[in-house]
């Protein structure tokens, strides 16, 4: 099993956005659970690194919530991208690739 990776400063509101992007309305879970999909199993976020990010997401007008009934029937918070967070989504995608461009350049010097 691979280690756990911290998550870099930053980065955690990149992919709630992308993942919301991607698969539509998801309650907390459902988004810690993709994320750590994707990642392989790498990457895990708890409760309190992704609630307090939703919050900020939301309180930015990126992201809006509204309550409703999980696969389990349980009443659940269900997040969505909003057109302002395709923007930031947008503008994030392209900072990231300009650093990684960047960071390529140097470890290759």
């Amino acid at each position: 099993m691979p280690e756990k990776a911290d998550i870099l400063q930053g980065t955690l509101d990149l992919m709630v956005l992308k993942t919301l992007d991607s698969m539509g309305p998801l309650h907390g879970y459902g988004i810690a659970r993709r994320i750590q999909q994707i990642s392989h199993d790498f990457l895990y976020l708890n409760q309190g690194t992704l609630y307090p990010a939703l919050l900020r997401l939301e309180q930015k007008g990126c992201i809006r919530s509204k309550w409703g009934t999980s696969e389990n029937n349980r009443r659940a918070r269900y997040y969505s991208i909003t057109r302002a967070g395709q923007r930031q989504l947008k503008k994030e995608v392209e900072s990231w690739q300009t650093q990684v461009a960047i960071l390529g350049r140097l470890l290759e010097a």
